[in-house]
């Protein structure tokens, strides 16, 4: 199923909710809607569902306009961040439910293979009430699956469960999603997950359509600064810079060695990745010379900020390490890893990617 935004956006009141924008997922695939709070994922998704109607532009699917048709007229599936399911019908009832109003065969099979799938099959004879938030969401999404509708839209499914559930529903939805053949809207305010779901990925930022493309093309080259904050976590370290004779020169800092297109402004600004800083040196390394201002320890990674000639940053390390605060600390990048961005805010040079990366 093809869906196309063409031209949309979306007024309530004086205030633009989504600034006019064009869009056309990738049939069969899923595409990720990230964003912070109140970027317009959501209003976005009650457009594609036809909850809502845009104020202007059309709705297509398969070149047909559905702009204004009601989301009961259109085979569509949705999961929410609550857990809605019908409270007094047991789990079974709940999956079984699309499969019934189809008047399909087989539905106590095809309920329990995606209960399997889902891994809630031993709760088949329960209510809702009795289960866990996560086992609830699993019930949302198994009846979602059960409907088999082409478009399916889930608004940050997962973002009302514990840590734990979440990282294992992420994988088990990657996989579900890879199975099917349903056209995939997920929106997250993490782009770590929409990295790990893969596909498509569509950034917005206040009402605003950023980049659209495959998640790992805008994730190493994003086409803005405001991509590149949405798309970073730990936020990309930014540090104000100059065109130089080498290339960049950092304000109050070293010399970076990075060719730059012949028209290059003066005034440029370097987004360096929190994972591209090391403490330990490599061959072609810049120092940064700091001192430590705060360390956490998160999983199996060590987050480090440090107080440098050139600004506050943050250095994302693999393993547990411990530091003094207060303590002298020289931190590294290569300049092969650094994105430069010019006085508007557009990318100028990203990091070269390594073959199958």
């Amino acid at each position: 199923m093809q869906l196309t935004l063409d031209g949309i956006s979306k007024k309530v009141g004086a205030e633009d909710w989504l600034y006019e924008m064009n869009l056309a997922p990738r049939p069969g695939a899923v595409t990720v809607l990230l964003g912070a709070t109140q970027a317009g994922k959501t209003s976005l998704m009650r457009i594609m569902a036809g909850l809502d109607t845009p104020s202007h532009g059309r709705v297509q699917v398969d070149g047909q306009d559905v702009t204004g048709m009601p989301v009961r007229e259109r085979n569509v599936a949705m999961v929410y961040q609550q857990f809605i399911n019908y409270p007094s019908l047991k789990v079974a009832d709940n999956i079984a439910s699309p499969l019934k109003l189809r008047g399909e065969k087989n539905i106590a099979q095809r309920v329990r293979e995606l209960a399997e799938r889902l891994h809630i099959d031993m709760f088949l004879d329960r209510l809702p009430a009795e289960l866990s938030g996560g086992q609830q969401q699993r019930v949302a999404l198994a009846r979602a699956l059960a409907k088999g509708a082409p478009l399916m839209l889930l608004d940050e499914p997962l973002v009302n469960l514990d840590y734990k559930l979440r990282e294992e529903l992420r994988e088990e939805l990657t996989q579900l999603f890879a199975a099917g053949d349903s056209t995939v809207i997920y929106a997250t305010t993490e782009p770590g997950e929409a990295l790990l779901l893969g596909g498509y990925t569509a950034v917005l930022d206040a009402g605003e359509l950023l980049q659209y493309g495959p998640t790992a093309e805008v994730f190493h080259s994003p086409k803005s600064l405001r991509v590149a904050r949405a798309f970073s976590d730990p936020p990309m370290n930014l540090i104000s810079a100059e065109a130089a004779v080498l290339g960049v020169k950092l304000d109050a800092g070293p010399e970076l060695s990075i060719p730059l297109p012949a028209a290059a402004s003066k005034s440029l600004t370097i987004g360096v990745r929190a994972g591209a800083l090391r403490v330990g040196k490599r061959e072609g390394d810049v120092a940064l010379q700091g001192k430590v201002e705060l360390a956490e320890i998160s999983g199996s990674d060590t987050f480090v900020h440090v107080e440098t000639s050139v600004g506050e940053v943050v250095a994302q390390l693999t393993g547990v390490h411990y530091f003094d605060l207060g303590a002298p600390i020289t931190l590294y990048l290569n300049p092969a890893q650094v994105y430069v961005f010019d006085a508007t805010g557009s990318l100028l040079v990203a990091p070269q990617r390594k073959a199958g990366r």
